[in-house]
């Protein structure tokens, strides 16, 4: 999810705390428990600065080890022996079980999402992606807000918070029952179909497709479970050549490589250079493919410049590349 429903997330969990009667007994525990539900709420999400660094390493990165079994293990743990000396009157055990409650349920919403997360390290480093919820979700959002706004005016938390908790969950599954009745769509035009990845917008009833069987890619949307496709292209492996096998070794095109699992390539020769792009098909929009990979080589394969990253036009790319093509 995106940083502002995990904070409110945090304090709603903050909030549905108060149904411990330790923490609605002592001022002292509830306090250091919502500071610690905000922040484990976050601090998964504190990879967030490798993108300073540049995008290559941010792809590769987010959402992996911040997000696996010893992370989650080991946040509250941190979190809980920074806040725990400044409440001494506390109950430890408390404010740690709020806290990992706070880690353990970023880490699961966020699997929800299409971009997932590698939550099984260190067991598996596979991207768990269930593509049911949009990174922002606006009523999810908004049912959190509402829920603070309430609380705010009095209402008892720990009850506004277990009613908001119960509806939320209820969206969960239908927007899981929507999504495969998008998929079954699909796989009645393409009966043959390889992979298909459905992945959730901000609209309640609108989806983004992207499949392949062994022939081609398709790449589509769905609008009331009605599929329209919106572009073909046949299936090309990705060759052996000199120029792919030296332009594979750039870390931007690696980066894009280990996240993308559908995508499809060109190469382009100028006079002076190579161009290697990669296109992943996932994310559609305006017809347009804003997440890519490219890298430019020299005549002796040698790297010049690399991006990989979100780009909504042409013009924008270049800007990022030392080379404009004549």
């Amino acid at each position: 999810m995106d940083t502002g429903t995990h904070v409110v997330m945090g304090i709603a969990l903050g909030g549905l705390a108060t149904l411990d009667p330790v923490v609605a007994s002592n001022h002292a525990v509830a306090t250091s428990v919502l500071i610690g539900t905000i922040a484990g709420s976050q601090i998964p999400d504190i990879d967030t600065v490798l993108k300073l660094r540049n995008n290559a390493i941010y792809i590769r990165n987010h959402r992996g080890v911040t997000h696996s079994i010893p992370a989650v293990i080991l946040w509250p743990l941190l979190i809980v022996a920074v806040i725990y000396p400044f409440f001494t009157g506390g109950n430890l055990l408390h404010l740690w079980a709020w806290t990992f409650a706070a880690v353990f349920i970023h880490v699961f919403v966020d699997i929800f999402n299409a971009y997932g997360t590698q939550a099984l390290r260190p067991f598996s480093n596979k991207w768990v992606a269930l593509g049911v919820i949009n990174t922002f979700d606006p009523v999810i959002f908004t049912i959190h807000i509402i829920g603070i706004f309430i609380w705010f005016l009095g209402a008892n938390p720990g009850a506004t918070f277990l009613i908001m908790y119960a509806v939320i969950i209820v969206y969960y599954i239908r927007r899981y029952i929507a999504k495969n009745k998008v998929l079954y769509e699909v796989k009645k035009i393409i009966p043959d179909a390889t992979e298909i990845i459905i992945a959730p917008t901000m609209r309640f009833h609108q989806w983004r497709i992207a499949a392949m069987n062994k022939e081609e890619f398709f790449v589509g949307r769905s609008v009331n479970n009605q599929v329209e496709f919106l572009d073909r292209f046949i299936r090309v492996p990705v060759p052996n050549t000199p120029v792919i096998e030296a332009a594979k070794k750039d870390k931007n095109l690696s980066a894009f490589l280990s996240f993308s699992p559908v995508y499809r390539w060109e190469v382009d020769e100028y006079n002076d250079f190579y161009e290697v792009r990669f296109i992943d098909l996932r994310y559609r929009s305006n017809g347009h493919y804003p997440f890519v990979a490219v890298v430019q080589l020299d005549c002796d394969l040698n790297p010049i410049s690399s991006y990989t990253g979100w780009v909504f036009s042409e013009k924008k790319l270049r800007k990022k590349l030392s080379i404009i093509p004549s």
